[in-house]
């Protein structure tokens, strides 16, 4: 088993030095742009929970590129979203995507991301294209995406190995891919490259339910493009706070929205629409 005592546990004393807020003489664009390619017409789902959740964290804009199906559902919920294309500070993609059905329209969209060089969140439908990211990266899978990851490293592992020793593979993967690793889990772990791994388990059991992954990606998008010259500066260190922060405050609007519901089950989209009352509340604490 991996030594768990190297592992710093992130909560939320650590997480309100990062989120970014806006000043008097900020915009839409200085408040920082995410790019968001998500979704398709076969799970259109995950784009509308990636942007709500995006958007509820706090960015300046979302640009939305992505299948007919997804863009309408998109705007029909989120009608400030940009459908057009240009600059962004960060990159959400794959959530919602499957690479044994990518059209080449999606695959134009994803490598055009890709090599535009800026932060970049890779998730599920994407996490094949890793090596072809010229930005700083963050991946953000399961314990059966990351058996998937490694198998292309020419690495064997089970979900179920990788589940009871999260650590150690987090970190095998960062190595290989040389991206930051969030790996998803009722402990979420975050590796660097360099072995550095941040701990987070903030969030009820409940947040096990279908979408939750694809909001954990919004708010980690957004605080991405928000974060965009800090990452510069900072690299993987940078990325590996901000994920986690990401994975603290998905567990805290889980818990919010539980509560509200008194304890009982919740969906993906309440955690989004739980996720200003939380920011504010660490906002006003700080």
């Amino acid at each position: 088993m991996s030594d768990e005592t190297s592992v710093r546990h992130w909560n939320l004393d650590d997480v309100s030095e990062w989120i970014a807020v806006p000043g008097d003489g900020d915009d839409k664009y200085t408040r920082g742009v995410l790019g968001v390619v998500t979704g398709s017409n076969r799970y259109p789902g995950a784009a509308v929970l990636g942007v709500e959740a995006a958007v509820r964290t706090g960015v300046g804009m979302v640009r939305y590129l992505g299948d007919d199906v997804p863009a309408g559902m998109v705007l029909q919920r989120r009608p400030e979203a940009v459908t057009a294309d240009g600059r962004v500070q960060a990159w959400l993609l794959g959530s919602g995507m499957d690479a044994a059905h990518r059209d080449d329209a999606n695959r134009d969209r994803l490598h055009s991301a890709l090599a535009q060089g800026v932060p970049t969140v890779i998730d599920a439908g994407a996490l094949d294209l890793v090596q072809r990211s010229k930005g700083p990266t963050v991946i953000t899978p399961h314990y059966s995406e990351l058996a998937r990851v490694l198998a292309a490293h020419n690495v064997t592992v089970a979900a179920p190995q990788i589940a009871a020793d999260a650590v150690r593979w987090a970190r095998r993967a960062a190595r290989l891919t040389g991206a930051t690793v969030l790996l998803k889990g009722h402990v979420t772990h975050v590796a660097t490259p360099a072995g550095d791994v941040l701990a987070a388990s903030e969030g009820p059991a409940w947040l096990a339910t279908a979408g939750s992954g694809d909001v954990l990606g919004g708010v980690l998008g957004a605080l991405v493009a928000t974060h965009a010259d800090e990452i510069v500066a900072g690299g993987h260190d940078a990325l590996a706070r901000l994920a986690v922060t990401a994975a603290v405050l998905h567990g805290a609007a889980g818990r919010a929205a539980s509560d509200a519901l008194g304890g009982g089950p919740i969906a993906a989209l309440d955690i989004a629409e739980a996720m200003p009352a939380v920011v504010g509340g660490l906002l006003s604490a700080r």
